[in-house]
């Protein structure tokens, strides 16, 4: 068709267009952003009922007082919460959630925030953030929603912000630390000599220093943490020992993270996040943060952790093979029954049932083979796979714990806390509404 004719084909047509000058004027209140039934208020409604105290404490905005008004923990608190059910783990991006999208708009009701703020509050209230937890455990076990008579552990490695090229060895981050002295003197002198810093504003200056004083520290944590890992096996030579140090290196941008063995069969820079769960309900009901790349060790005080949260005892907990320590098993029976499997055996020639008792076995140990071995203990061990793994993928997948966007194990625990609270309150939230 001829571009005149089609034009003249379109005059004809009743069309509805985008008209971007008209003015509007619209009454919209912030309440109806959102449908009365929306997960976004039954968050604030929780939040509500819960002890916010220790996050109030802290505020040294008062009446009577010069300065501005403080940001409403409570609101902060909601807003990571609905950010975690919703897989949002940055602070940017709440940020500009908070200006755009409806959900986050009702949340807010009018409160402007900057990601600073958002930041901060995010990984600075640790010791909080775990007594929230304790008393949400604490009511969900009070109502028989949860149980902890039994518990599933398991370790999840979750990617650090470290890259894998910033691990350096003992004698290269020595070098490293001596330049970031030097470069912090001689960035002090140009910033005093008024002749070399006029150009440069207050706040660029501050910026400058901070820096490279931050970058100094990073390299100094780093070198503080080469004894811990330069601790080599008893068992070995002096000669393996020269070698073992030589090949430990540490990060200088995240000094506590290790690199360790992920699910995909790669070697990265991660932590450890231990997780221990109910298998009835599913709830998260303890949890751990390690830098290091092994289980062994971290089931005693996971039980002791859930214990203190409840206030019930363990009576059964379910592990996989990498917590396996006989010389547990003997500690923990007859007050704790655990279900971990065994090792099979190296010789299948001498040996091929690992669930049969040897000679050397103490009476704990060889029942808890003949336990593992039974076709109960084979059933009750089944629950493990179906609760933590589903958990770890949860928290993993929808609830922001995909790749670590902090440094630190103490910002980690915050992180991990945050994701553990808003996959409970998720679950349990309308319950304990109603």
């Amino acid at each position: 068709m001829e571009p005149e004719k089609r034009k003249t084909e379109t005059e004809k047509l009743r069309l509805r267009t985008p008209e971007r000058s008209q003015v509007e004027l619209r009454m919209e209140c912030p309440d109806d952003l959102v449908s009365e039934d929306h997960p976004v208020r039954m968050i604030w409604e929780v939040t509500g009922k819960l002890d916010l105290s220790r996050f109030y404490a802290e505020i040294r905005a008062r009446e009577g007082q010069v300065g501005r008004n403080a940001t409403d923990p409570r609101l902060l608190v909601s807003l990571w919460l609905y950010a975690a059910t919703q897989g949002v783990g940055s602070a940017r991006e709440l940020a500009r959630l908070c200006e755009q999208h409806r959900d986050y708009l009702w949340l807010c009701g009018g409160v402007s925030l900057n990601y600073h703020t958002l930041s901060d509050f995010r990984v600075d209230h640790g010791l909080a953030l775990d007594e929230l937890l304790t008393q949400l455990i604490a009511v969900l076990v009070d109502r028989d929603l949860v149980q902890v008579w039994r518990i599933s552990q398991d370790g999840t490695r979750v990617r650090a912000f470290a890259g894998s090229s910033s691990y350096r060895s003992r004698g290269r981050l020595q070098e490293l630390h001596k330049q970031a002295t030097a470069h912090m003197k001689e960035l002090r002198k140009q910033l005093e000599d008024p002749g070399l810093s006029a150009q440069l504003s207050a706040r660029q200056r501050a910026a400058r220093e901070r820096a490279a004083r931050e970058r100094e520290q990073r390299i100094q944590k780093a070198l503080e943490r080469l004894p811990e890992l330069e601790s080599s096996p008893r068992h070995i030579s002096a000669q393996q020992k020269a070698l073992w140090r030589e090949k430990i290196r540490v990060s200088t941008t995240d000094s506590q993270a290790s690199v360790m063995k992920m699910g995909d069969g790669g070697f990265r820079p991660a932590y450890n996040v231990q997780l221990a769960s109910d298998p009835k309900s599913r709830a998260i009901v303890g949890v751990q943060i390690s830098n290091r790349g092994v289980d062994t060790g971290q089931s005693e005080p996971m039980r002791q952790q859930v214990e203190q949260r409840s206030g019930h005892k363990v009576r059964e907990h379910l592990l996989d093979g990498g917590y396996l320590n006989l010389e547990e098993i003997e500690r923990s029976e007859p007050e704790v029954v655990l279900y971990v499997p065994p090792k099979p055996p190296k010789n299948g020639e001498k040996r091929s049932n690992p669930y049969e008792p040897r000679p050397q076995d103490s009476p704990a140990v060889a029942a808890w083979r003949r336990r593992m071995g039974s076709a109960q203990g084979k059933e009750i061990y089944k629950l493990r796979a179906s609760t933590s793994e589903t958990v770890n993928a949860d928290l993993k997948s929808y609830r922001g714990l995909g790749r670590l966007t902090v440094r630190g194990l103490e910002k980690v625990r915050c992180v991990v806390l945050w994701s553990a609270l808003a996959y409970n309150l998720l679950h349990f939230g309308s319950t304990l509404l109603g």
